[in-house]
């Protein structure tokens, strides 16, 4: 409790805004990259369906699709440049003393970004002006550019958690070694984990449409067919997820290991530290929580003896707010777990009958879980920031040294607010014009995107 008065209480007085600020557009921004990263992998797939087997409903599918990623990928265009000069903006301490070793993954991701906007734009305009499969193939290094921009930025992310590639000589960054800034040792398990979330949110969230548009009814083969093709890929990313996740908890009790504590609520170092199902830590006392005991440093290293650093290891400054760090760690994990259950409903069902789950529940259940895979998502981003906390860059740079001194910023907090539910808005209402145009067309008059092969 007290590390979340001194962060809302925190000095300079910029730093409380400054962090609204970054939090809210980073939290807006990153439910646009699954849709960049893994929606439209699952355009293709249904593209390669359409072409492989003449199959006119998956062609039409694809084509729709491909017009809404590039609607979303328009918004995250705008919303991902707010971003880069945010950290400008707001922290120039950050990007003016560590730029040039920071500054690397961010210009790889422009790159990427460059490249995934030429192909989206020739995938987009080549539906009946380009030949069947060349036209598929102009949609992969749409892929795997999205794939290349998120990995730079996940190793950027992955650098503060782990800094590593340079040395700071008389306050100034230099001997960069570009490899070692991009392949830190947070890298590896980050990528992996944000990869398998950004698979699992486009999927959920793209099978959720289909499965309330089910619920009310239109259960024709075009509505079967596009949640059968989103809510596979997340059934069959949701269970390496959970694999990977405990690997990702590992390696941060390795590497970091009082964001762990955090998570975990260990106030006191100990062995056989309990896992804490829900509860707060007042006062270095954990209250309120199921306690399992022994699971928490099982977990850390498959051990029940394994030594777990407890928060008093570190002065009360140095600490994360744990409560934050905890509750968003539990409601990550605790999502994961209830997808897990409903992805095993659908892949049994599918094996045992040949068939989509008929259930009502099971419906209800896909449709929550589109909003349920971006909560866990954006919970477990509330893990990596707020649980690295207080320091931007782990163990050099502290959050408060590196925001801007700069008045204003309630102001700008205010306007960026407002702006972001006009651009929220409008995207909304123009993907619903988009679903309400093509849900009234007449079937016959509705062109498929190439015609029959000669």
């Amino acid at each position: 409790m007290d590390a979340l008065v001194a962060v809302l209480g925190a000095e300079p007085s910029q730093l409380l805004p400054a962090r609204t600020q970054m939090a809210f557009t980073l939290g807006f921004h990153i439910i646009l990259v699954p849709m960049g990263v893994a929606f439209t992998f699952i355009t293709l797939l249904a593209h390669y369906r359409g072409l492989k087997h003449d199959d006119e409903d998956a062609l039409r599918l694809a084509q729709r699709w491909s017009k809404v990623a590039a609607v979303l990928f328009a918004v995250g265009a705008v919303t991902g440049t707010v971003l880069t000069f945010e950290m400008g903006l707001l922290w120039p301490r950050l990007m003016g003393k560590f730029g040039d070793a920071y500054g690397i993954p961010f210009a790889i991701e422009g790159l990427f970004f460059f490249l995934e906007a030429i192909f989206i734009a020739i995938y987009i305009y080549g539906w009946k002006r380009l030949p069947r499969w060349p036209h598929f193939f102009t949609g992969i290094p749409v892929v795997l550019a999205g794939i290349g921009g998120t990995l730079s930025v996940v190793a950027a992310n992955a650098w503060m958690n782990t800094p590593d590639g340079f040395t700071l000589r008389n306050g100034k960054v230099t001997d960069v070694d570009v490899g070692a800034v991009i392949f830190t040792d947070a890298f590896w398990h980050e990528s992996l984990h944000m990869l398998l979330a950004a698979y699992l949110v486009a999927g959920f969230m793209v099978a959720s449409v289909y499965a309330y548009a089910m619920l009310r009814g239109r259960r024709d083969r075009h509505h079967r067919l596009g949640f059968l093709f989103a809510f596979s890929v997340a059934a069959v990313v949701m269970p390496l997820q959970i694999v990977v996740g405990d690997l990702a908890a590992r390696e941060v009790f390795k590497q970091q290991p009082i964001k762990f504590a955090a998570q975990e609520l260990v106030y006191e170092t100990q062995r056989n530290a309990p896992e804490v199902i829900g509860g707060i830590l007042v006062d270095g006392e954990v209250k309120y929580g199921i306690k399992i005991p022994g699971l928490a440093s099982f977990l850390a290293d498959y051990d029940t003896n394994t030594k777990i650093i407890g928060l008093e290891s570190v002065p009360e400054r140095d600490r994360p707010p744990a409560n934050i760090v905890h509750l968003a760690f539990n409601t990550m994990v605790g999502i994961a777990f209830a997808l897990l259950a409903l992805s095993a409903w659908f892949g049994i069902a599918l094996w045992r009958k040949r068939e989509l789950p008929k259930s009502p529940w099971f419906l209800r259940g896909a449709v929550a879980a589109g909003a349920l895979s971006v909560v866990a998502m954006e919970a477990g981003w509330v893990v990596t920031e707020v649980g690295r906390q207080p320091w931007v860059i782990q163990g050099i740079l502290r959050t408060e040294d590196a925001v801007t001194r700069a008045g204003g910023i309630w102001i700008s907090l205010a306007v960026v607010v407002v702006l972001y539910a006009l651009v929220g808005t409008a995207t909304i209402l123009v993907l619903r014009g988009m679903a309400r145009r093509w849900r009234t067309a007449d079937a016959e008059e509705t062109p498929v995107p190439y015609g029959p092969r000669p």
